[in-house]
């Protein structure tokens, strides 16, 4: 079966991009029910600090393969073919089949934002151990995102086993040798880290959460300390650019905060797929500049 695949790239690509339709339906699990679930932990665990009698909320049940799929709505369960990903959206024209109420868009777009970018990685690796890699860290990249746009919030239940996996993940020399992404690891918390302390310190206020100087060390660790540079210079490009076309031409509010981790993670899987690349035209402009 596995020499079929590799002998064959569009067979190859069409299972990838199946299974990146399949597992973009459980991201949007993921990304709607982990903060439901880590805020009822946070709630429980200041109760039990504070000693408080208070009873627990009976809030029904919640993990992320309990209950089945249902709808925000109303509630009521969603029927296994109206579950496929992308097709069940179509069959039901984006409305409840129980309630009639609109099923956000979102659901299909990450379904088949996951799906284009696990092709992409596909294409870019091949039929090898990297693409495996790269898949599980594009993965992670875009659940972290979607859960800080939603919440500003960069999960430890995500980001610690990412940076974890990477470490270990260079073992192998993929990506980044061990003694690289120890180094990469750290200086990625500690840039976001100094940035983080040095803007507190010039203006009072926290420009960033601690959740991003976890991200960039994840990004660090998968891809060494060699791509935190870019990765700083592309993720703040992406974050300026965004911020000022959402301020002048959408008209938010300034003082509103914007979440970064999606920028980091952007540039990060840029730096993923092109990260040599990059470097090496950098370096051919710095010479020519010189």
């Amino acid at each position: 079966m596995l020499e079929a695949f590799e002998a064959t790239p569009k067979l190859f690509l069409l299972l990838i991009t199946a299974l990146g339709l399949v597992l973009g339906s459980f991201f949007n699990v993921v990304i709607y029910r982990l903060p439901i679930m880590l805020e009822r932990a946070w709630r429980e665990d200041c109760r039990n600090f504070l000693g408080s009698t208070e009873e627990s909320s009976q809030d029904t049940a919640l993990s992320l393969m309990w209950p089945n799929s249902f709808c925000p709505h109303c509630t009521k369960p969603i029927r296994p073919w109206h579950n496929l990903p992308v097709i069940g959206y179509l069959l039901l024209r984006g409305c409840c089949a129980d309630c009639g109420k609109a099923i956000s868009i979102r659901y299909p777009l990450i379904e088949m934002l996951t799906a284009i970018i696990s092709v992409a990685v596909a294409s870019k690796f091949g039929f090898s151990c990297q693409t495996v890699l790269a898949l599980i860290l594009s993965w992670i990249l875009i659940v972290l995102s979607v859960i800080d746009l939603d919440h500003q919030l960069l999960p430890d239940a995500i980001t610690v086993p990412a940076l974890w996996l990477g470490l270990v993940a260079s073992i192998g020399g993929w990506f980044s040798e061990p003694e690289w992404s120890i180094l990469g690891a750290c200086v990625g918390y500690v840039t976001l880290w100094s940035v983080f302390h040095l803007f507190k310190l010039l203006t009072g206020k926290e420009g960033m959460g601690f959740g991003d100087f976890k991200l960039l060390a994840v990004l660090g660790a998968w891809l060494g300390w060699q791509m935190i540079p870019a990765i700083v210079l592309l993720s703040s490009t992406l974050g300026a650019l965004a911020g000022v076309t959402m301020i002048v031409l959408m008209g938010r509010d300034r003082t509103k905060p914007i979440p970064f981790g999606p920028y980091l993670a952007v540039a990060g899987w840029i730096c993923l797929m092109w990260g040599h690349e990059l470097n090496t035209a950098y370096l051919r402009w710095i010479d020519l500049a010189a």
